[in-house]
């Protein structure tokens, strides 16, 4: 008899010592959450905006040019 009271003791421990740790990540997943949208909102990226020069586009196309004709030999 005791030992079906030791079998459910340690099941109830297990069950509960899950319900702890899952209680906990879903709280961690919900801060952090909530952690990325508030710096999203008070410092947004600032995304330098500078145009290709016409050599640059040129050194451009030449490499995606030559990535290009490596992919098709491979």
């Amino acid at each position: 008899m005791e030992e079906v009271n030791l079998i459910t003791e340690s099941l109830k421990f297990m069950v509960l010592g899950m319900s702890v740790v899952f209680a906990f990540l879903t709280i961690l997943v919900v801060v952090v959450n909530i952690q990325a949208k508030l710096i999203a909102k008070y410092f947004p990226e600032k995304t330098p905006e500078v145009p290709l020069s016409s050599d640059e586009s040129k050194h451009v196309a030449a490499i995606i040019a030559a990535v290009t004709e490596f992919r098709k030999k491979s």
